[in-house]
């Protein structure tokens, strides 16, 4: 059971991360692709903070003192992410997304995951991650036929 929850919440992420691919993408008329991230983002950090009450108690001030690094950390991997997705889509297109897809598989599981949190690993992780890098593989040679 705890598997499909864990693809439930996953296909909700996916679904939230293409619709904003595809918004991105087709945003018109801006010189500065980053000035709309910036402002999906300011609205959907104040609509994630007005259901946050859905999911527990809100406990801010609590929040700040002991977690500090932990939100800066978290802001420079969101600013990050905002600057890697624009170059990404406005430069190579949507379909470029798997390079981020597999890269953070690579870069959560492995570095984040395993190293930093020492979550454990068994064959089956180890295959995913193997196949992620192959996924790497067959869309760049994918990408030089279609060229």
């Amino acid at each position: 059971m705890n598997v499909c929850f864990a693809l439930l919440f996953a296909l909700v992420a996916a679904i939230g991360n293409a619709l904003f691919a595809y918004a991105q993408r087709r945003s018109v008329g801006i010189q500065n692709g980053l000035v709309f991230v910036s402002i999906s983002a300011v609205l959907a950090g104040l609509l994630t903070f007005l259901v946050s009450p859905l999911f527990g108690s809100q406990g801010i001030s609590e929040l700040f003192r002991p977690n500090t690094r932990n939100i800066l950390i978290s802001v420079g991997g969101l600013l990050l992410t905002y600057i890697g997705f624009n170059l990404l889509f406005t430069r190579f297109g949507v379909s470029a997304y798997v390079l981020y897809a597999v890269l953070s598989i690579l870069t959560t599981t492995v570095f984040v995951g395993i190293f930093w949190m020492h979550e454990p690993v068994n064959g089956y992780k180890l295959a995913a991650i193997a196949f992620s890098i192959a996924a790497v593989v067959f869309y760049s040679i994918g990408q030089s036929c279609s060229n």
